[in-house]
């Protein structure tokens, strides 16, 4: 039927042209059908005219819509980016983290076979016939080993292998994070804010854990021991009206928050600013200063076996260089071991990083019990299982903490930790 009405058209509007059929000469009278359909074809004014109609006529029709510029398709294409820098730094990471870590293990070796080298000179010096050259070769390597230990004391190796895998790990979490929500979203959900916040985590990463060694390498022997943070800080959200709960056991509703439940995650909230994380800044600064400690001793002990095998050999002084010498070499490869082959900036990265393991806990139990509107907030049910992941517990064993909400309850009587995955 739709081929047939221009057709129709067209013939009934050529029949009343009488001034066009004047002008021409009349064609012969054609005695069949097709005959008068080739006739009436050969009007191509009435076929323009068809056309013009149709297209009036098809005005009404709604064209489809089309993406924002600013937001739906692009939004999902800048987070697609995303998704591949963070695959990318996951990988740059992982990479670099291996190579510093052989950096640990060579510089060690390295360095202790200096120190025990000079040390055998040392000692065989005085009773060998080139006195000189053995005390000299002794010399340079015991200096030699001091240069070497403080460089190493002030990257600390280990501890930079450790920022990586953590980094690592961490950037592979925001690339699933990405790819859940590529593959769940729709170009109508994705907004800028979704862009802008993760912008924000990965500028937080690049910030925690920096690539470059010099400059922009994390201080190794801070002043004060913080709880380290990757994650970018929460931006204030708009006042709304708020929800009262239903009741104690009831979750329909309130997006799964009940009246006990916010007291589970008060009672977590405060042993883990009690406990945890003070367990974990306090045997940090145990760890760092130690570690500061045996940076400076490492390099004060070879430093003066290499002065005192400048006296090897000189008198009545040689008696007692010779022995100084070695007893130093040998002490600080000592320590050397302990300071790097214990990796002791390993240790204390690893604890700063637990540390703010559990800050981010808090973070996340303060930003949804903050929030007065409960439907604003993540599903309670699904919050108190991640909860309860992350410190290793199972669902049942968070109702002990709701007694630790009550104020009546002292910081210094809370004995058990939350964690138990670290």
């Amino acid at each position: 039927m739709a081929a047939l009405q221009p057709q129709r058209l067209f013939l009934a509007q050529s029949s009343f042209l009488p001034s066009t059929s004047a002008a021409r000469p009349r064609p012969r009278p054609c005695r069949t059908g097709a005959a008068t359909c080739r006739a009436a074809l050969r009007v191509p004014s009435g076929i323009h005219m068809a056309q013009d109609n149709l297209s009036l006529k098809l005005d009404w029709i709604p064209a489809s819509p089309s993406p924002d510029a600013d937001g739906g398709s692009v939004s999902i294409e800048k987070l697609r980016a995303i998704a591949d820098a963070a695959a990318d730094r996951a990988e740059m990471h992982d990479i670099i983290g291996r190579q510093r870590d052989n950096w640990n293990h060579l510089l060690l070796h390295s360095t202790n076979s200096l120190t025990l080298a000079a040390s055998v000179m040392a000692a065989l010096a005085p009773a060998a016939p080139g006195v000189v050259a053995l005390k000299a070769s002794a010399g340079v390597l015991l200096a030699s080993a001091a240069v070497t230990m403080a460089a190493v004391n002030k990257i600390q190796p280990s501890q930079l292998a450790e920022e990586q895998r953590n980094a690592t790990r961490l950037w592979r979490e925001l690339e699933r994070d990405l790819r859940a929500a590529l593959a769940l979203g729709a170009p109508a959900t994705t907004t800028k804010d979704d862009v802008q916040e993760a912008m924000d985590r990965v500028l937080a990463l690049d910030a925690a854990y920096p690539l470059p060694l010099l400059p922009g390498m994390l201080e190794k022997f801070p002043k004060a021991v913080e709880p380290a943070r990757w994650w970018p800080r929460r931006r204030a959200a708009q006042p709304k009206r708020s929800r009262s709960l239903g009741r104690r056991g009831s979750a329909s509703g309130n997006n799964g928050w009940t009246q006990d439940l916010e007291e589970e995650m008060r009672g977590i909230l405060r042993v883990i600013k009690a406990k945890d994380e003070q367990e974990f800044l306090r045997v940090g600064k145990l760890v760092l200063n130690l570690n500061r400690g045996l940076a400076v001793a490492g390099p004060a002990l070879a430093g003066t076996a290499a002065l005192a095998s400048v006296f090897i050999g000189s008198g009545e002084a040689g008696a007692w260089a010779s022995g100084a010498a070695v007893l130093g070499g040998a002490l600080a490869a000592a320590v050397n071991t302990v300071e790097h082959g214990g990796q002791m900036g390993m240790l204390f990265e690893l604890l700063r990083n637990c540390a703010g393991f559990y800050r981010k806990i808090q973070e996340d139990i303060e930003a949804n019990l903050g929030e007065p509107d409960v439907e604003r907030r993540e599903g309670g049910e699904v919050f108190a299982t991640k909860v309860a992941l992350k410190l290793g517990r199972s669902l049942s064993d968070l109702k002990q903490f709701r007694k630790m909400a009550s104020p009546s309850v002292r910081d210094e009587d809370i004995e058990e930790f939350a964690g138990k995955l670290f």
